[in-house]
């Protein structure tokens, strides 16, 4: 009989319903197994086996969240977002610098995540092989439980393998499976044998998992979750730093063998996307899954809700229903919806998997999870803390709502080389936005809808809707130097780049005034659109034809760079966009369309942590983060709000990106610890 010695607490209960049993009966919880338990005994009483699934599940907490503010989540700021905390903005430059690991300034941060993740990890394989159906637990919820300990364990290595690349894989059975981490000590494996281990478990899961959870239960797996995952490691594997990156012929383990493969394989992009095309077709076969969209206001609207703005005329979009066009749907809301607490999980067909309300103790509980990451977003008026700012780049890279290019150069161009800002008699210079208080640069004018549902503008208008006093509702905020919310000397309250971010925020959230609150907030960890972009890139990267089968072997996908295929993945976001489909040219080049695939992530997943690891996969960080970051002349009062919107550079906020910074550190305490362990390239290994 094995004997498991202080294994876990639960004194923060992973707030999830198990099975079918309410996720309330293991809430607030301060139940403790002994200091020796068997694992017969836990595994043979319902209870003691729910909660030992549920501590795996809160490993996904903390340093393990993944959109939420930048104490846990600093790689949801990449060249699109900054955060202002500390000496002006300090905190954000030693993060681009590369200033992480022990001897910098962060060396005390984001640690959690690598141990947590073992611990989840060896806990979800104690599972897997303990589980069993008893008197309580029939065959197939016995099966459904294996089928989330198995997505756990394999969604704790995809999360270690997009910081750290090539992490030790454990053992999953045998003598030693029930140690922990730091009783082991095992090198790294190779990129392919990780990759190939979490894309089997995940389709070892997807076979487990079950369709679709109740509301109670909506922070557990399904099917679709871990198809998701799977489709995601595999597109990172075809992607060009783990694919034939001979960049990285040093990164090896203490024998030498090398961890990423230096050959390139053009099958693993087609891998890849017979893996995207798995979901795909399970959500055209079932109908649980789609982009999600929201039907078409033509009267009424307010502040909060206002009536649909509909995008300019195009003959091959503007009458067709969606996703063919957007004939019947309204592009603003039906984004903006899925972010800011206006939607259930469970009401949320595009959402693949997810922490839930990360804010309360119903779900995984962190304190700063999407709700904080609000509260920095909200102006100081409001009582929020107004650090968070969108860069110069990331406002510019939205398109304008023709589709064509937002260009700085034109804009005074077009009203005859001079500012113009909106007034109440200029309304047919901007009929296609949001924008309808006075005093706002044309340049924020005309632009696409995921502009007015991403950021925060200089007179941006924030409702704080639930808010009983008027002085705090449809607030109208601008970033001037000497205004509330403008440049303060000596504070950290204040957006460095002139631009906030409206992301994630509902109408109705505020921190000031009577009733003011912030909604709760479901973290969007995986979405459909992500993995329909995902398709499209992995096509575009497809060389001569491959016959790769489906996850469960029940067919057999023939993979071509089709055109039409990649469309299926491009179109339905961009008609849910309200902006045209790629012109015929861009699908033919391959360099074109790679180049609109950066474009349309950059937008459609702004804020959602994906921005930082994509151009780290694709190999252009070196160009784009090492770029300066760019914002609003913060140091411009209103009188002088003509050059407020000439892009500068902004101060302190001076970056680089140097070949280090590709993976995280492994800590200086690891290190020491495990003896097989080896640095990643770049990064000291104090030997």
């Amino acid at each position: 009989m094995k004997i498991l010695k202080n294994i876990f607490a639960v004194a923060v209960a992973a707030g999830v319903g198990l099975a079918s049993t309410s996720c309330s009966d293991y809430l607030d919880t301060q139940k403790y197994f002994k200091d020796e338990q068997s694992l017969e005994k836990i595994f043979n009483d319902k209870e003691f086996t729910m909660q030992f699934l549920t501590f795996a599940y809160s490993r996904l907490q903390g340093d393990n969240i993944e959109i939420g503010h930048s104490n846990l989540c600093p790689t949801n700021f990449c060249d699109d977002m900054t955060f202002n905390e500390g000496n002006n903005g300090d905190r954000y430059r030693k993060f681009k610098l590369g200033e992480i690991g022990y001897g910098y300034s962060y060396q005390d941060y984001y640690k959690n995540c690598w141990d947590w993740s073992y611990t989840g990890i060896r806990q979800a394989s104690i599972f897997i092989n303990n589980v069993h159906s008893t008197e309580l637990i029939n065959e197939e919820e016995a099966t459904d439980l294996k089928g989330q300990a198995r997505f756990l364990r394999a969604y704790f290595y995809w999360m270690l393998f997009r910081k750290y690349g090539p992490v030790p894989l454990l053992p999953v059975d045998g003598a030693d499976y029930t140690r922990s981490y730091d009783e082991l000590s095992y090198p790294r494996a190779t990129t392919d044998s990780l990759v190939n281990f979490v894309a089997s478990e995940m389709a070892q899961a997807a076979r487990e998992l079950p369709d679709r959870r109740d509301n109670l239960n909506i922070t557990r797996p399904t099917k679709r979750a871990a198809l998701a995952v799977r489709a995601k490691i595999l597109t990172y594997a075809a992607s060009p730093l783990y694919n034939g990156n001979t960049e990285f012929a040093d990164f090896t383990d203490k024998q030498g063998h090398q961890l990423i493969p230096q050959t390139y394989d053009n099958r693993k992009w087609a891998v890849a996307a017979a893996a995207c095309r798995d979901l795909i077709e399970y959500a055209d076969r079932t109908g649980l899954v789609g982009l999600h969209t929201v039907s078409i206001k033509k009267t009424g609207g307010d502040e909060s809700y206002p009536k649909t703005v509909v995008p300019p005329y195009n003959a091959k979009y503007s009458d067709k229903p969606f996703p063919e066009g957007w004939a019947d749907i309204d592009p603003f809301e039906s984004y903006r919806s899925e972010f800011n607490g206006e939607l259930y999980a469970v009401e949320n067909n595009e959402l693949l998997f997810t922490r839930g309300k990360n804010m309360d103790d119903k779900d995984l509980k962190t304190e700063y999870g999407v709700p904080n990451l609000v509260l920095h977003q909200l102006p100081v008026s409001l009582g929020g803390w107004n650090i968070h700012g969108m860069t110069w780049k990331q406002m510019a890279a939205y398109d304008m709502a023709d589709g064509t290019a937002f260009d700085y150069t034109k804009v005074k161009e077009k009203y005859g080389n001079a500012n113009v800002y909106t007034t109440k008699n200029n309304g047919n210079l901007h009929p296609y936005d949001h924008v309808s208080n006075n005093g706002v640069w044309m340049g924020f004018a005309n632009r696409e809808p995921r502009f007015y549902a991403s950021c925060a503008y200089s007179g941006y208008v924030w409702n704080n809707a639930n808010c009983t006093e008027n002085a705090y509702r449809n607030l109208q905020v601008f970033y001037y130097r000497g205004t509330d919310n403008g440049r303060s000397n000596g504070s950290e309250r204040w957006v460095n780049t002139g631009i906030g971010v409206a992301k994630f925020v509902h109408p109705r959230d505020g921190s000031r005034g009577t009733n003011s609150s912030i909604i709760p907030k479901v973290e969007p960890t995986l979405r459909y659109a992500d993995i329909l972009l995902l398709y499209a890139e992995a096509l575009n990267n497809v060389e001569g034809s491959y016959d790769i089968p489906s996850y469960d072997g029940q067919t057999t996908y023939t993979i071509t760079r089709d055109v039409e295929e990649m469309r299926r993945g491009v179109k339905p976001v961009r008609m849910r966009a309200g902006v045209p489909d790629y012109e015929d040219d861009v699908y033919a080049d391959k360099d074109k369309f790679f180049k609109a695939i950066v474009h349309e992530r950059q937008l459609e997943l702004f804020g959602e942590n994906n921005r930082y690891y994509d151009v780290r996969r694709w190999k252009i960080a070196p160009e784009v983060e090492s770029a300066q970051i760019y914002g609003c002349n913060t140091l411009m009062t209103e009188q002088q709000r003509d050059l407020f919107y000439q892009p500068v550079r902004v101060p302190k906020l001076q970056t680089s990106f140097s070949r280090r910074q590709y993976f995280w550190p492994i800590s200086y305490e690891e290190l020491k610890r495990n003896k097989n362990m080896t640095q990643a390239p770049g990064w000291l290994d104090y030997d």
